[in-house]
């Protein structure tokens, strides 16, 4: 299930110092990425992820092209996220004395 942009929206805003407008630019600039991505993602599964190719008599299969493209936006959604700086929650670990 595809969470909705709206809240995915909601929710960063919350997490940031809103008053802090290269925070917020983050932000806007995440959410124009995660539509892109959509976009694309949403192209590349009714095309089929890889085409075929007729250059005269030539016929051959490669991948789609905007694979990659979709890899390079991946990859600055990621980017983003960590500029972010959230904390993320770590696992508690237990040893044999929390066993009694």
């Amino acid at each position: 299930m595809a969470v909705k942009i709206t809240e995915l929206q909601k929710q960063l805003m919350d997490r940031i110092d809103t008053s802090d407008l290269v925070q917020v630019e983050k932000v806007e600039r995440y959410i124009d990425l995660v539509k892109s991505f959509r976009r694309i993602n949403k192209i590349i599964n009714k095309e089929g992820e890889s085409i075929t190719t007729e250059n005269g008599s030539q016929r051959f299969t490669k991948a789609h092209p905007l694979i990659s493209e979709r890899n390079k936006i991946n990859a600055s959604l990621l980017s983003i996220e960590k500029s972010f700086g959230f904390e993320i929650e770590k696992e508690t670990k237990y040893g044999a004395r929390d066993l009694i």
